[in-house]
């Protein structure tokens, strides 16, 4: 499983850092540009490193105000030189720590535009492969942000999503209509516990093939402590073994 984290900045506090990394094996700590500031991603590594979790990136557009999640007109090379700075910018901190990167997930309206179109895909996966070719990349399942890392030879997981709902075509719910957000917890589960074990996710009788790799759980939901504890339960007595993706 992981979790969005380190997306406090000033003095705004968001998510629930602590009781998360009890539950959760990846986290994709925020770089700077949709949330996260130098002190909040310090202490999100250290907290990380501690714990002993897989670290991500999670660079984002330059957009506070909209926490990421509003498209921008992006050239190819502002997507590689957006990314290619925040995963600097985490990976120092990182180091300092004592830890090391993982793998890297983009956040938001950069995750969806990348996972639409090749040209941007193509430019995120460069500058992972240009920072460190050994890195993993998250995306979703399905998504142009995979098949480019196939194609680049970058290795990846495909992410699902426990606490989102999706669409026939198996694209995510848009946070902008109706129950876009699981509510409660079961369901987030039983949908989660079908994508792994049954590789399809069911919509109105229909079943949708999906598969995936790590499960993603928001951290800045109000009930997002709550969420990841019954899922770890639930998937760990579903005799499914959580671990971080290996990268050597």
């Amino acid at each position: 499983m992981n979790c969005d984290f380190g997306e406090s900045y000033g003095t705004y506090t968001f998510g629930q850092d602590e009781a998360l990394l009890a539950f959760v094996t990846s986290v994709n700590i925020a770089c700077g540009f949709h949330a996260g500031d130098p002190h909040t991603i310090r202490e999100a590594a250290e907290r990380a490193v501690a714990a002993g979790a897989a670290i991500g990136a999670h660079p984002g557009l330059p957009d506070r105000l909209g926490f990421g999640r509003r498209e921008m007109a992006l050239a190819p090379q502002d997507v590689y030189d957006y990314t290619l700075y925040q995963i600097g910018a985490l990976e120092g901190f990182v180091r300092a720590a004592g830890g090391r990167l993982h793998h890297v997930k983009p956040h938001g309206a950069l995750y969806h535009m990348a996972g639409r179109s090749p040209e941007l895909a193509d430019a995120f996966v460069r500058a992972v492969r240009a920072f460190d070719p050994e890195l993993m990349l998250y995306a979703q399942w399905g998504s142009a942000l995979l098949a480019e890392a196939d194609r680049q030879g970058l290795r990846r997981a495909a992410e699902i999503f426990a606490d989102r709902t999706y669409r026939t075509d198996g694209s995510l719910t848009p946070r902008s209509e109706p129950n876009a957000v699981h509510l409660r917890a079961e369901d987030a589960l039983a949908q989660t516990i079908t994508i792994i074990t049954e590789g399809h996710i069911e919509i109105g009788g229909a079943r949708i093939p999906m598969q995936g790799d790590t499960v993603c759980l928001h951290g800045d939901g109000p009930h997002a402590a709550a969420f990841a504890a019954r899922l770890h339960e639930g998937l760990l007595s579903a005799n499914i073994e959580l671990r971080p993706p290996h990268r050597p």
